[in-house]
């Protein structure tokens, strides 16, 4: 996938056309006309979701239409999932241009335009009416985003198809899916029925072409839906917590097992942590989860802002510095090649690194407006909060052991009590995992991190967080935070002088005589052991039930423990892929489509490593 999405543009106010669009009203010229091509509202009545694939957004007419006849319908579907690939997006001043024209759709519109994500690629989702209705809006190409999606339709509206797409659409469909089609050539009729589809063409395309409708009669599997929704989640820190809320959300009953008398008091403790994504020229796995976690977490931030329950947060930017000048270079290449919206990242110079900093810094680097800082506990509290009584708190309890009984897992304490028990149990607790037999396949290290206290005046510098090598924070309660060391299977609980004095030259490093006012032998601080994994980056999904597989086996075939999944190996970057994580997991837990592109889940699998077991020695560190 290209990391660079071009826009559309439009020509003028009167003629709402463009070079990259055909016609970006074309798709919602007769929105109820799409409706009763798909037999809606009646298709959805009394189920539990509903799942519409569209290519070719334009201005979000169809989805808008079909939002709103959703919410008109006393019989609706529990919940309504709208997926959306298009390749040329509008920018936001464009989209509300668009949408004035069809004032009937004025507050829809405005609520979609709040959440219009920046023009970025991959998937982006968005969450309407308390999360009942769902848009994932993916920018980019149609053939590789469908090859990539993984859902199950019960509709599809098309408006333009490649015979590449027809294989991909059968393997979407759910029994019975419909179709519609703006493209009516004999190829595109022929290649949808080898795929299974029974269609017909019949007039009322756009631009006076014939239309395409019919439905899927090939065999297709239903959506996976769990039996039961009751979870139990080991470990209250921003993984765990985000799971519970997003499971919460769907209408689960979670129960949340700690032994800390409250969330975030583990790794996820420290006072300010970092939130920014981590780009790169060839836009990788790596920089491509970071992405998608970064837009969706400050999704999650607002929407728990916007439900009472926001976290301690500062949206301060982060300036992240070249070590040197030939990474500097590097920086430069990445947001030259990749022309990214300029609130997002922007490249610096080293003059204008150190006006944002404050500070005399040695080197220019990314700018990332967005980004800030986050006090994990707060962030693991307003998760909880959110979740309201869906959640049962277990706190101060130690986990001794977990069991299989009955269908359900048992969690024990070092005395055998039961504490809690549910079908599903999902461990994120961080390094903790590594003392439960059911998890010995995952090779999660224990990766100790000192963090230093500096006391700070108010708005004093830097009033941003500064990265290079280490970071050091704004001033948060009087103390800001520098380091952190990364120390990988050391488990000593206790401060060190030593990483003390590496957190000071760190800090020398990013800002040059900052440290100098600071005694090492003096400096408070906080250590965190954070769960890394060898190939940076997270585990999330099903727990494998063997120790070992053939490299040739597929992914999907590697036989699973019933019921059990993990959340971890965030390492230092658990503040970005907490909320995505929750998000990811509880998707997959519902049955519902995945926030990310099949590929990017895949490179998530806890079971990846029994195909490419890692390389003895590796740390995973930063």
């Amino acid at each position: 996938m290209s990391p660079t999405i071009p826009p559309a543009s439009l020509a003028s106010d009167a003629d709402p056309r463009s070079p990259r669009l055909d016609d970006v009203g074309g798709a919602g010229q007769a929105p109820q006309r799409l409706l009763a091509r798909h037999g809606l509202p009646t298709r959805w009545a009394g189920r539990e979701a509903f799942t519409i694939v569209e290519t070719g957004f334009g201005p979000g007419l169809d989805f808008l239409a079909t939002w709103a006849a959703w919410r008109a319908d006393p019989s609706r579907s529990r919940r309504l999932h709208f997926i959306a690939i298009e390749k040329h997006p509008l920018q936001a001043d464009d989209l509300a241009r668009l949408q004035a024209a069809w004032p009937e759709q004025g507050a829809l519109a405005a609520e979609l335009r709040d959440q219009w994500p920046p023009l970025l690629p991959g998937t982006h989702r968005l969450s309407f009416d308390d999360g009942r209705v769902t848009l994932d809006l993916i920018f980019g190409d149609v053939a590789p985003a469908l090859a990539l999606l993984d859902a199950r339709a019960d509709a599809f509206h098309l408006d333009s198809l490649t015979p590449a797409a027809f294989a991909q659409l059968a393997r979407l469909a759910a029994p019975g899916a419909s179709l519609s089609c703006e493209e009516g050539a004999e190829e595109v009729r022929l290649g949808l029925q080898a795929a299974g589809f029974a269609v017909a063409l019949q007039p009322g395309g756009g631009a006076d072409r014939p239309l395409l409708v019919g439905r899927f009669e090939g065999d297709a599997m239903p959506p996976a839906l769990p039996a039961e929704r009751r979870a139990l989640v080991i470990g209250a820190g921003v993984a765990g917590t985000s799971v519970a809320e997003r499971l919460a959300a769907r209408g689960w009953q979670v129960t949340v097992v700690d032994e800390a008398d409250g969330p975030g008091q583990g790794a996820s403790g420290n006072k300010a942590g970092v939130f920014r994504p981590l780009p790169s020229l060839d836009d990788n796995r790596l920089a491509r989860i970071t992405r998608a976690g970064f837009l969706y977490g400050l999704r999650h931030l607002e929407r728990l802002a916007r439900a009472g329950h926001a976290p301690r947060w500062a949206p301060c930017g982060v300036l992240h510095l070249a070590r040197d000048a030939k990474q500097e270079g590097k920086m430069r290449a990445v947001v030259d090649a990749h022309q990214p919206p300029a609130d997002y990242l922007r490249f610096v110079s080293r003059e204008e690194a150190g006006e944002l900093a404050g500070w005399p810094v040695e080197a220019g680097g990314w700018w990332f407006p967005g980004g800030g800082w986050i006090q994990p506990p707060t962030l693991c509290e307003a998760n909880l909060a959110a979740a309201g009584e869906a959640i049962t708190r277990r706190f101060g309890w130690r986990l001794g052991a977990l069991e299989r009984s009955e269908g359900e897992w048992v969690a024990r304490d070092p005395a055998g009590a039961e504490i809690a028990r549910a079908p599903v149990a999902i461990l994120a607790n961080g390094v903790g995992i590594r003392g439960l037999p059911q998890a010995a396949s995952l090779p999660v290290r224990p990766a100790r991190g000192q963090v230093s206290h500096l006391p700070a005046e108010p708005a004093s510098a830097p009033r941003v967080v500064v990265c290079r090598l280490g970071y050091v924070s704004p001033e948060v309660d009087g103390l800001r935070c520098a380091g952190a060391t990364f120390v990988a299977d050391d488990e000593g609980s206790e401060l060190r002088e030593a990483e003390h004095r590496e957190n000071m030259t760190k800090l020398d490093f990013i800002l040059p005589g900052f440290a100098a006012p600071f005694d090492p032998a003096s400096l408070a601080g906080r250590v965190g052991f954070r769960p890394a994994s060898p190939d940076r980056l997270p585990m999330i999904g099903a727990v494998p039930a063997v120790a070992q597989a053939a490299r040739d086996t597929p992914l999907g075939d590697i036989p699973r423990q019933p019921g059990l999944y993990a959340v971890s190996g965030f390492g230092a970057r658990g503040l970005v892929w907490a909320s995505l994580a929750g998000e990811l997991l509880a998707s997959q837990l519902n049955g519902d489509p995945p926030p990310l592109a099949r590929d990017l889940v895949d490179a998530m699998d806890p079971a990846r490593y029994l195909l490419k077991p890692p390389r003895p020695g590796s740390a995973g560190d930063e």
